[in-house]
């Protein structure tokens, strides 16, 4: 630390009119100053100094004991430990603390100050100014506690990455206190958190790639896995997370109960990880075979439980052991099920769920119930000593029918094997019904979520179209949603949203998102910022507690816009991918606006940005979910760079074709998450709206469109 020697001269006329500057500065800044003489022990403070400590000129005592009297008495032995540091080893001084006035309010007061020295170097002066600092101190207060009435951990890291704030939540998961938290460098707190995801995506977001979400696991001591959400911010980072360690717990367990029998895992795991009930039938002839059969026949039955016997079954998966006997039993499975009789072991096992078991002479008694012809004399080539059905059955149902079969070189049915059968025909039944179960579960999430994306209003001259793609797994149906409706005043309202989840919990709050945006746009006629900050209130009051992001947009016009063949849009973003619009001469630009506001469910009296944007008529603007652009190994700036090249290149398609190539060009086959997007293309008004845009749709009690003129430009 420096020391700086006092100093004297005369003083001029120039040093006068600066003086007199620095005080009316001091005093506008309404900052007091104060000069302690460590040799007489007497301290000056000017009049706002005083004030700011509630003293008058008759009861300040001008020593250190009247400064002691004001400070708080948890903050004194902090403050009083600071200043004689500072008298004993010189340099600057920069304390905050808090200050109790006679009226008994308390205030909170910066000073800093420089220590002055002698020819011998003793500190003889402390010189330094204050002032309030208490309106900042309640601003971060109030922050505080809507961060700390979260039901979510959060912290913040400033751009060294240490922590700025921690909430209560966020040191019950970290196991660790604030006072252990703040200010030390995450890495060296978690250090293996460095090359894991954590590192990976923290970095990405510091970095400016815009928000990222993701699940990693921490090691001992924490052991636990989180769902993460990480913002980038002027300041640093902020992280939102949960621990979802029993989550992923449950998730293990039920792959450890898969794992216990190797045939039955196999046969688990092979059934529930395809859609398609045929190959997964199919895959389970090859898994018995030859653990349990010499040759072994799946077969599938319809749903259609009064039609004849032959008509609800299809033999769509076999194995036999022996390649040279393979295509013989290839063509009985293609025959037999026509050849049957009436009465057969497969009929029986089908009306009556009972296992069927014929442990010798299998070869007569099964062509027995065939019809004479092909499939009768292949049996005999084939030859089996034992044959066993065995119903697949799912919740008092039979989905299907297994048919083992041995040779007289296998011996008669071994007991062991039969109970393993029996094992594999319950999980192989329950698993093909939970794939029924789970298609239609999926496709009651879609029916739900589709449900509630209503179709578009087609105001005048404006084509609105709108796109939902379902994520490529039923539990990942989720809260992307769109929307586009007028206001009265007939101004078109553009949202896109997307409630974090997937499942359909999160499908089901999207609806309730979504109908107060709705409901409280057309009530109220409010902007984009206004509507957003009063659905977030509405959120609080009505204690829907989740985190949603989304973009508000509003196309407006006035009469001498569409004169002049433009029209502006007011836009504002809660945490959400930035929209996009296209020129008419194809170039396109991201509509970042003046900032990105918080999430909703976060701060519902936050202020929120309005950004507005002038844009010629034949302009596109896309709305879009991050589901689009953002996957695991793509990150969001990335996706958005593609989506923009993408466009440019799109740029001439009328908008349906647009919508739709751009989702076959920017998603795989089986997409991670959902998405939503909503476009706009803004024809020109001085010809008839486009066939390809359609017929108008607009509310009944909303202002007619202006007459146009076709012939007019």
């Amino acid at each position: 630390m420096s020391r700086s020697e006092p100093s004297g001269g005369g003083g001029t006329s120039r040093h006068e009119s600066d003086r007199v500057l620095g005080e009316l500065a001091i005093a506008a800044a309404r900052i007091g100053t104060f000069d302690w003489d460590l040799v007489t022990g007497t301290l000056t403070w000017d009049d706002q100094l005083k004030e700011l400590f509630g003293y008058t000129d008759g009861d300040f005592s001008h020593t250190i004991e009247s400064f002691n009297a004001r400070v708080h008495p948890r903050d004194l032995p902090r403050v009083s430990q600071t200043i004689q540091q500072t008298v004993d080893a010189g340099g600057d001084l920069e304390l905050e603390y808090r200050v109790v006035v006679p009226d008994g309010e308390t205030r909170w007061v910066l000073s800093r100050g420089r220590a002055l020295c002698d020819d011998s170097g003793a500190v003889v002066r402390l010189l330094g100014a204050s002032y309030d600092t208490t309106s900042r101190q309640e601003e971060a207060t109030r922050v505080s506690r809507v961060l700390e009435a979260m039901p979510t951990a959060f912290f913040s890291l400033d751009r060294g990455w240490r922590f700025r704030y921690v909430n209560a939540e966020a040191e019950r998961f970290l196991a660790r206190s604030r006072t252990e938290l703040l200010g030390r460098v995450v890495w060296d707190l978690f250090p293996a958190a460095l090359g894991s995801e954590f590192e990976e995506n923290y970095t990405r977001a510091m970095a400016g790639d815009g928000p990222v979400s993701f699940d990693a696991h921490y090691p001992a001591p924490l052991d636990a896995w989180f769902e993460v959400r990480a913002w980038p911010d002027p300041e640093g980072l902020a992280v939102y997370f949960l621990d979802v360690t029993e989550r992923k717990r449950a998730q293990a367990e039920a792959e450890r109960a898969a794992g216990r029998a190797a045939l039955m895992a196999q046969v688990t795991s092979d059934l529930a990880g395809t859609l398609d009930a045929e190959v997964a039938v199919a895959r389970l002839a090859e898994l018995v075979v030859p653990a349990l059969a010499d040759w072994c026949i799946v077969t599938l039955v319809d749903d259609e439980e009064h039609s004849p016997v032959r008509r609800r079954l299809r033999d769509i998966g076999w194995a036999h052991v022996d390649p040279a006997a393979r295509p013989l039993a290839e063509r009985y499975v293609a025959l037999r099920l026509d050849a049957l009789e009436d009465v057969s072991f497969l009929g029986r096992a089908l009306e009556s769920g009972a296992m069927q078991i014929v442990d010798d002479d299998a070869a007569a008694r099964v062509s027995a119930v065939l019809r004479p012809g092909e499939a009768r004399d292949l049996l005999g080539r084939l030859a089996p000593r034992t044959a066993v059905v065995l119903p697949l059955r799912g919740r008092g149902r039979t989905v299907g029918l297994i048919s083992l079969f041995g040779s007289a070189e296998r011996g008669g049915i071994d007991p062991q094997d039969l109970v393993t059968a029996q094992e594999v025909a319950a999980r192989a039944g329950l698993a093909l019904d939970n794939s029924r179960l789970y298609r239609q579960q999926r496709q009651v999430a879609e029916i739900l979520q589709r449900s509630l994306l209503t179709e578009p209003a087609q105001p005048d001259h404006l084509q609105i179209v709108v796109r939902y793609v379902p994520a490529g797994e039923a539990a990942q149906v989720g809260g992307d949603w769109y929307d586009a409706f007028m206001q009265p005043d007939g101004a078109t309202v553009l949202v896109i949203g997307d409630v974090v989840g997937h499942d359909i919990t999160a499908a089901a709050v999207m609806g309730q998102v979504r109908s107060l945006v709705r409901g409280i746009a057309v009530t109220t006629g409010a902007g984009p910022a206004e509507l957003l900050r009063e659905v977030d209130r509405a959120m609080r009051t009505l204690q829907a507690d989740t985190v949603v992001t989304g973009v508000v947009a509003r196309i407006e016009q006035r009469d001498d816009e569409r004169q002049r063949g433009i029209t502006h849009i007011r836009w504002s973003n809660a945490g959400h991918p930035q929209p996009m619009a296209i020129n008419p001469d194809g170039t396109v630009v991201v509509l970042s606006g003046v900032q990105n506001d918080l999430v909703l469910g976060i701060a519902p009296d936050s202020r929120r940005i309005e950004s507005e944007i002038v844009l010629d008529r034949g302009t596109t603007v896309l709305l879009y979910t991050d589901g689009l652009v953002e996957r695991r190994r793509r990150p969001l700036r990335t996706g958005m760079a593609e989506l923009r090249d993408l466009l440019e290149e799109l740029a001439t398609l009328d908008l349906d074709a647009l919508c739709d190539e751009v989702l076959a060009r920017m998603l795989p086959d089986h997409p991670e998450d959902d998405v939503a997007l909503v476009a706009v293309r803004l024809h020109r008004q001085d010809r008839l709206r486009p066939p390809e845009a359609g017929p108008n749709k607009v509310p009944p009690d909303v202002p007619d469109s202006p007459a146009i003129d076709p012939d007019a430009g």
